[in-house]
This record gives C-alpha cells, sequence and structure tokens, in this order.
C-alpha cells in the first residue's frame, strides 16, 4: 500500500468506535476550568477525533516510555475552541505523544491538554504515517 492509500486509510476508513463525551464546546470549556488542568496549561476542544496507538519498533517505544509519554496520538478533522488561538475554529489538529488520559475525555501530551467531544475512532498506524498528515 503507498504512504497515500495509508494516509487515506487513517483519515477516512473504518475503525473502533469509542464512546465520547457528548457536550457543547461551552460545556467542555467549562468542565475544563472547573478541573484542576486549568490552571498550567494550553487547552484545545476537538470532535471528529482518531485514537492512534503507533506501530513502533520496541527501541522506539522503550524511548517513549522513558520519556513519560506513551506510543499514543490523536488527530481532530475538527478544532472547536483552541484556549491559546494556535487553531482557528475547523482547524485540524495532530498531537504530540500521550502522557495521560482521564476523565474519559482528557487527553494530554506534554505541553497542552485536549478535551475529545463526541465519539472518535481508534486506529494503529505507522509513526511515518502520522507524520505525513499535513
Amino acid at each position: 500500500m503507498s504512504e497515500l492509500e495509508n494516509i487515506h486509510s487513517l483519515l477516512q476508513g473504518p475503525g473502533e468506535v469509542i464512546p465520547g463525551i457528548e457536550m457543547s464546546w461551552e460545556q467542555a470549556r467549562d468542565r475544563v476550568l472547573l478541573s484542576d488542568h486549568s490552571c498550567w496549561v494550553p487547552y484545545c476542544i476537538v470532535r471528529d477525533w482518531i485514537w492512534i496507538d503507533l506501530i513502533l519498533t520496541d527501541q522506539e517505544r522503550e524511548q517513549l516510555q522513558a520519556a513519560g509519554q506513551q506510543p499514543v496520538v490523536m488527530y481532530s478533522h475538527s478544532v472547536l475552541f483552541d484556549s491559546n488561538r494556535r487553531f482557528d475554529v475547523g482547524d485540524w489538529v495532530r498531537t504530540s505523544p500521550l502522557v495521560t488520559f482521564t476523565e474519559g475525555c482528557f487527553f494530554r501530551t506534554r505541553n497542552s491538554l485536549y478535551v475529545l467531544v463526541g465519539d472518535g475512532v481508534r486506529k494503529r498506524a505507522d509513526l511515518s504515517t502520522v507524520m505525513g498528515l499535513q
């Protein structure tokens, strides 16, 4: 399969549905502001998201784990709100690797908190395919 086909499959192909939190972006923002996360990290509220389990070598996996990260990234087709205005409403976003996932909707990386609104899908992909998303 070509790299373009891999990217198309990742973005448009089937995956395991992950039930998400149903709320408006305003409700999601309020949930962040009431949480322990709001005072220390910028946050981004997203919809139409893909949880991507990275296919890595053992060495790559060990390097991530040594850095306190997990072999997972998230891609979203639709930004609803970004606290630092890094992304406009409707933009797409691809995260860096996951540090923690809590409360069924808070996907935290080293530098940001992503609030996953609505159902998402879970897929597996090579790192090169994920990095090809632009």
